[in-house]
């Protein structure tokens, strides 16, 4: 028996909770296109995101570790993966559209610059004259622009409401910026949930990953009220902090805290009393939310990390040589041209010169750039 695509619309017609958006109901996409057969919108816009060069290139992208550091640690590749499994926990369980959310989730990375925040704060700094660097556009500018890989359009021409979520992606650390999407609208349930998962996500992967470092330890630990509560929850005794321990440690944590998303949001969603789409985003406050104590146990243990791992001198040292790493090689290509390769170069008239060392080298991985770095600046390097 075959399930058209029809069928799949009908499924989350009869599935999906009212404030969650329908494919069909999708406001379409920049360019026409024949729809698929067996897949609804937001399936082929997960489809496209997953088979860009800039997703495979994620893989060697830093999260908070350079790949020299170790195989171990996440990735910005691992950890998109991580947002898009949390995510779509989330939206099974509170009725949103699941298709929509991994296509945001997957893709809500895609314009980080190699060596993480490091890496865009350099850019940032460099093209500060030409309207800055910022990863959220970065991205929107891979989806609509710089992926090349359809004859009758750039970019990958998705959905409007996948580049909604994309540009209204926000967290602590990410600032939206939706001018072209309806920026008097809060985002969608779909957008608010992967917001939501991006930033579960990264405190409980950087805690075992500066865990599993061993910048942090479980003594330093133990003034972290939730650190307390997944140690009692999983009947831990204190003693060595062994790998399996650690594993059900971080797999406690993310599970206390979808329940507890999960409840505080069902909450405001049935205190809004919102009935569609267009009501949840008119809202003054997003409803995906944890509850007020889980909050203030997620700003504890958010402090801590930025005291203890952020700030620790191996990361700063690591940050350090990145800023340098990009600092240099956006130098030497703007003094130099010549250098970049024959199809960066065609840019250069429709970008210019600026726009186009920084596109180049915001899509490098960390392996590559400090390649290139190699090939530059160390005589004993073939170039």
């Amino acid at each position: 028996m075959l399930f058209p695509r029809q069928k799949l619309e009908e499924h989350e017609d009869a599935c999906l909770a009212p404030y969650a958006i329908r494919s069909r109901d999708s406001k379409g996409r920049q360019h026409p296109e024949e729809r698929p057969k067996y897949r609804t919108a937001f399936q082929r816009d997960r489809d496209r995101i997953l088979h860009t060069t800039a997703f495979r290139r994620l893989e060697y992208k830093t999260q908070v570790f350079i790949n020299s550091e170790g195989d171990y640690y996440r990735t910005r590749l691992t950890h998109t993966l991580e947002v898009a499994q949390i995510g779509r926990t989330i939206a099974r369980a509170l009725g949103a559209n699941e298709d929509l959310i991994e296509a945001i989730c997957l893709a809500h990375d895609l314009g980080h610059a190699p060596f993480g925040h490091s890496g865009e704060t350099a850019l940032n700094c460099l093209m500060k004259e030409h309207g800055g660097f910022d990863h959220n556009k970065q991205t929107l500018r891979i989806v609509t622009k710089l992926e090349n890989r359809y004859p009758d359009f750039p970019g990958l021409n998705l959905t409007w409401e996948t580049r909604e979520g994309i540009v209204k992606h926000e967290t602590e650390y990410d600032v939206s910026d939706a001018s072209d999407y309806d920026a008097e609208l809060r985002g969608h349930l779909e957008a608010q949930i992967a917001n939501a998962a991006d930033e579960l996500a990264y405190s409980a992967h950087d805690l075992d990953d500066g865990l599993r470092s061993g910048m942090i330890t479980a003594s330093m630990l133990e003034s972290i009220t939730l650190w307390q509560i997944l140690v009692e929850s999983v009947g831990w005794d204190n003693g060595p902090l062994d790998e399996l321990t650690r594993h059900r440690l971080i797999r406690r944590m993310i599970g206390i805290e979808v329940e507890d998303l999960l409840q505080a949001t069902n909450q405001n969603l049935r205190k809004s009393g919102v009935g569609s789409v267009e009501e949840l985003q008119k809202l003054p406050y997003n409803v995906i939310d944890w509850s007020e104590d889980m909050r203030h146990h997620n700003r504890q243990l958010k402090d801590f990390l930025y005291t203890n791992l952020y700030q620790h001198h191996r990361v700063i040292r690591m940050q350090t040589k990145a800023e340098r790493i990009i600092n240099d090689l956006f130098h030497a290509y703007q003094d130099e041209p010549g250098m970049l390769p024959k199809h960066i170069q065609a840019w250069i008239d429709d970008r210019g010169l600026a726009c186009s060392i920084c596109d180049y080298i915001a899509g490098m991985t960390d392996r590559y750039a400090i390649q290139e770095h190699e090939k530059l600046f160390d005589p004993a390097t073939r170039p």
